[in-house]
């Protein structure tokens, strides 16, 4: 669900705004209530309480819808749950087939989408919230508003960080606790209401560890390091090659020192930073000159972060061995 833009440390994302489902909620293909932040749609959540929610909304659609969410990623950590119809649900390179009853975790990190493309008839609620983290090495800071004790937190967070399984079949009683927060996000911001909200997370948060605990999954401490957030940034640098990179910014992007960074990448590529840089580059070069011959070779060089179409053709040429123009006559 894209809000405002942010980065994360994988690629810039324009954070969802939801706008095709704002439009179908518009045109009264289905309904829609939500209690949101920034560019996130429904009623405006308070400006100094509950800062750590970003949204809690629901919809529930009657009928097939000829919208859907493209791949996306939140700020937060968003909880969903189906509770009616079904629902198409993919993350990162898998894609599941949601039936009701199933609940949704996914990362700031982990990319999604929610349609394939299209949203069929379905009941599905969501809370995303902000626990201050945006890579898997960061630590991850609850609000001071919860009651789960603070062990019980760092518990929790354990079995959410080393295990990134994107989607659980839940129990009744986190089912019903989502019917509650239907129930109020349904009723505004009232302060009554913004009280009941936080006691229904609190609740969900219990019962979410709880289901979690009883599952038993299997953690791996290596998800949570350095080396696994340098990889998701190698990973999505394809689409952020037109940005400024040097190694200092590519370093900054995972937290880390230019020294710790230049080596996780020579470990997990075999080739410095700016080497991997320039080739995804150039190969990303290679295909708009092939598949899109609409764009010129001036165009093609900025999309691919070269500042002028000179150096880019000096580089491509010193890697391919003819021009960029010679490359595209070239028969494939």
């Amino acid at each position: 669900m894209k809000r405002n833009t942010f980065r994360s440390e994988n690629e810039l994302y324009h954070a969802d705004t939801c706008e095709p489902l704002k439009s179908a909620a518009d045109r009264g293909d289905l309904r829609l209530a939500a209690l949101g932040r920034g560019s996130y749609p429904g009623t405006r959540l308070p400006r100094n309480g509950l800062r750590e929610i970003l949204m809690a909304g629901y919809w529930s659609a009657p009928s097939d819808q000829d919208w859907g969410l493209d791949w996306h990623c939140n700020e937060g950590l968003e909880i969903g749950y189906l509770s009616a119809g079904k629902l198409p649900f993919g993350v990162e390179q898998k894609f599941y087939q949601l039936k009701p009853g199933d609940l949704t975790i996914t990362r700031p990190w982990q990319r999604h989408r929610v349609g394939d493309p299209h949203v069929p008839a379905c009941h599905y609620s969501w809370v995303i919230l902000d626990v201050g983290m945006r890579r898997p090495n960061q630590p991850w800071s609850w609000p001071d508003w919860l009651l789960f004790p603070k062990t019980s937190l760092k518990r929790l967070t354990d079995l959410l960080r080393q295990n990134e399984q994107p989607v659980w079949h839940a129990n009744r009683e986190i089912g019903r606790c989502f019917e509650r927060i239907d129930e109020a996000v349904a009723l505004g911001d009232g302060v009554a209401n913004q009280t009941r909200l936080k006691i229904l997370i609190n609740e969900l948060i219990v019962l979410l560890a709880e289901l979690l605990e009883s599952r038993n999954p299997c953690l791996d401490e290596s998800l949570t390091g350095s080396e696994r957030t340098v990889q998701l940034f190698l990973e999505n640098l394809h689409r952020r090659l037109d940005e400024p990179w040097t190694l200092d910014s590519m370093a900054e992007a995972c937290g880390l020192g230019r020294t710790h960074f230049a080596s996780y990448c020579r470990k997990l590529s075999n080739v410095s930073p700016m080497e991997y840089l320039t080739r995804g580059r150039l190969e990303a070069a290679a295909r708009f000159l092939r598949d899109q011959p609409e764009l010129s070779v001036t165009e093609i060089a900025f999309r691919c972060g070269y500042q002028s179409s000179q150096y880019f053709a000096k580089v491509f040429r010193e890697r391919h061995g003819h021009s960029p123009s010679e490359h595209r006559g070239r028969k494939m």
